[in-house]
């Protein structure tokens, strides 16, 4: 079985593992021992903190295990706020309009500006899975379980919460809006600026980088073709983040030109629509077969998430196998929160 766990102190390991596999413009994970235990401690710390009245700097890093072998396959995260202590820069689409009633010319120009608008929302980050395990809805369960953690804590984060979605590079990390733009105020190369954002040095983005807007226009059509786009491998994410209710507002990375996305944390599907029920320890009617639901508990530091099916729609009660109450960490009668994987229109 697949579950869904917070990262442990001594896992950096198996955290870097999986940072070798995610490849060029995977900012939030990369495969650097001290940025990795950074991590995995401001994690740690943050789901042993109680009593939190407003979302601030915590950040919360989730990680898939499979339980018959013990080895983390995936990772997906939550930030409680971003740009409080660093500054959180993106690119606003918009328009300028430059008319002449004179001449007759009416001309509305597309423009990138730079911005700090995300600065203080929550953020989801951090989703990668190994190859080998994107199968078997692994993918979804390590996605959305993100939301029945902000539906049981929602006092940790902001009524929105944002994604940054990873935008196109070629294998050699070469980036068409950065080759286009970046590069003419850095002249360094993308995969050099990337890390130097990871490694928590942003200040040289506002030192360098232009304050007034930047004519789309301007730019090659080999970067104007990636404004809002996602690399091939992320597109998957995309969608799932889509159908649970994400929209693209023309907010775009600096770097690479990936979309920005949001939503409202009430208006999530999974948000909305999750329920608290109380576990039966016993033997369901059916396993292996009909809907699937994502069951988390309510605990805290001690959070868990797995993925069952059912042929009958769990009401205000749910009956979980000794094997999926014991990956929940959870004993007869006790309280999950519940929700279908998936929309059902």
């Amino acid at each position: 079985m697949m579950i869904i766990r917070p990262i442990q102190k001594d896992e950096l390991e198996a955290l870097y593992k999986l940072a070798e596999k995610t490849g060029v413009g995977f900012t939030s994970l990369i495969p650097d021992n001290s940025i990795l235990t950074k991590k995995i401690d401001a994690s740690v710390a943050s789901f042993e903190k109680e009593n939190i009245d407003e979302p601030s700097d915590e950040s919360y890093l989730l990680v898939l295990e499979d339980s018959e072998t013990g080895e983390i396959v995936g990772t997906s995260g939550i930030l409680g706020t971003v740009g409080l202590d660093e500054p959180f820069y993106s690119y606003h689409l918009g328009n300028l309009v430059h008319s002449s009633r004179e001449l007759n010319v009416h001309n509305i120009m597309p423009t990138l500006v730079l911005n700090n608008d995300y600065t203080g929302f929550s953020e989801l980050c951090t989703l990668f899975l190994d190859e080998g395990y994107r199968h078997s809805k692994n993918g979804q369960l390590l996605s959305k379980c993100r939301f029945m953690f902000l539906a049981q804590f929602p006092e940790r984060f902001t009524e929105k919460v944002f994604a940054e979605m990873r935008g196109i590079c070629d294998e050699n990390g070469r980036s068409p809006l950065w080759e286009s733009l970046g590069r003419h105020f850095f002249s360094i190369d993308f995969k050099k600026a990337d890390e130097m954002t990871s490694l928590g040095g942003k200040q040289f983005i506002a030192e360098l980088m232009p304050n007034n807007p930047v004519y789309v226009s301007l730019l090659t059509d080999e970067a104007k073709n990636v404004l809002g786009k996602v690399h091939d491998k992320t597109a998957p994410a995309l969608r799932l983040l889509e159908q649970e209710g994400f929209r693209y507002e023309n907010y775009v990375d600096i770097f690479d030109g990936g979309p920005t996305i949001e939503a409202r944390v009430q208006d999530i599907r999974a948000v909305r629509n999750s329920r608290l029920a109380i576990a039966n320890v016993g033997q369901p009617k059916s396993l292996n077969e009909g809907t699937y639901f994502m069951v988390s508990n309510t605990k805290l530091a001690n959070f868990r998430c797995i993925l069952i099916q059912r042929i009958d729609t769990p009401g205000s009660s749910i009956t979980l196998n000794q094997e999926e109450a014991d990956n929940l960490c959870i004993k007869h009668k006790d309280t999950v929160r519940i929700v279908e994987l998936s929309s059902r229109h």
